[in-house]
């Protein structure tokens, strides 16, 4: 769990319901003059929509926290919503009760005040049957928004929405292709569930190193795996390697839980290869961004040299010689002209290891 991914998290967590409340508080009192007993201004009211945001924001980042890191999250989605529409009843209810408690502040005796509020006749109010009906609408939508983003990937929906690619274009891009190996051993010897949960942890743990390096998944092949950048980001840093390594870190970090479950620590070969794609929008009721270029057939086809030249990642020379010549994380082997299936001519490989 990267704190920077969870940063990014919060920080949308924290805009979005900070925009939810200001919309809420404007309807709320924009149809008449009379402000509250508390207020003296309508600054009173935006400042209290901008931190009343933020704890319900804080609540909401807290919630998914809670639920994506604990047994709740094999539960149904629905199940895994309600639980975390929890913690935001808790907190409307608590909020609710101070709103309740400034109204009545122009009362002399405020012991008196505190002795008047109680949780059922908070529940009663037309206010806070009002909040409870708009924060269930706002659980509900962002719920939607961020289970979107999940399915199609953040980048991808925004490309979508603005229609970048509804028209066919070329760019250059990287993709490195991810392949457990042994694969076909592991899914025999565990059975289809099992076999399938432990794709589920691996991809999981794989999140943070893409997320890292700045990457975006492309596809989902089974136990394979297609991630993608812009060729610049890719190579910068030698990022597209890095994430190769950083991903077999955590699963050796994870190494005990594994082979509680399953027996063994899975392992992954890859290879990274760029070149020039036509990027388009493909599908009606179900779109999503595709990529048109030989590009992907070689790459599959240099990921099937791993295991015949006893290498766990490959590069071809279109990436390596993009790469930083003062970097010293990695030392690139080369393993001369390669024959790959289906090609007419060889390519340029080069194996990699990392420097300690």
């Amino acid at each position: 769990m990267r704190i920077s991914h969870q940063i990014k998290k919060l920080a949308f967590a924290i805009t979005a319901w900070i925009i939810a409340m200001s919309i809420f508080v404007f309807f709320r009192y924009a149809q008449t003059d009379a402000l509250p007993h508390w207020a003296t201004s309508t600054t009173d009211l935006k400042t209290l929509a901008f931190y009343v945001g933020i704890i319900f924001g804080c609540l909401h980042w807290i919630s998914n926290l809670v639920v994506d890191f604990s047994v709740f999250s094999r539960l149904p989605y629905i199940c895994s919503l309600f639980i975390k529409g929890l913690l935001l009843l808790i907190g409307a209810l608590c909020i609710a009760s101070l709103f309740e408690f400034m109204e009545l502040w122009h009362i002399h005796n405020h012991m008196a005040t505190l002795w008047k509020i109680s949780t059922t006749h908070v529940i009663n109010s037309h206010s806070f049957q009002l909040l409870l009906i708009y924060l269930i609408f706002i659980r509900f939508s962002l719920a939607f928004i961020e289970q979107t983003m999940l399915l199609i990937g953040c980048k991808e929906l925004i490309n979508i929405g603005l229609g970048k690619y509804h028209k066919p274009r070329y760019e250059q891009r990287l993709f490195v292709y991810l392949d457990m190996t042994d694969s076909t051993a592991h899914a025999e010897s565990l059975g289809d569930y099992r076999f399938s949960c432990l794709i589920q942890d691996c991809f999981k743990l794989l999140a943070d190193p893409v997320s890292q390096s700045r990457g975006e998944i492309y596809r989902y092949m089974g136990d394979a795996v297609f991630i993608h950048w812009p060729v610049k980001n890719g190579v910068m840093n030698q990022r597209c390697l890095k994430l190769y390594y950083d991903f077999n870190q955590i699963l050796s970090w994870h190494g005990t839980e594994f082979r509680q479950r399953y027996g063994f620590v899975p392992q992954f070969k890859a290879a990274v290869h760029c070149g020039q794609v036509v990027t388009a929008v493909v599908g009606v009721q179900k779109q999503e961004i595709s990529f048109f270029s030989d590009v992907l057939n070689t790459l599959a086809r240099l990921q099937d040299q791993c295991s015949l030249l006893s290498q766990q990642l490959l590069v071809s020379a279109a990436v390596a010689m993009r790469f930083d010549s003062q970097q010293q994380d990695f030392d690139l082997k080369d393993l001369g002209q390669i024959k790959l299936k289906g090609k007419q001519h060889s390519m340029q490989v080069y194996g990699v290891n990392k420097i300690k």
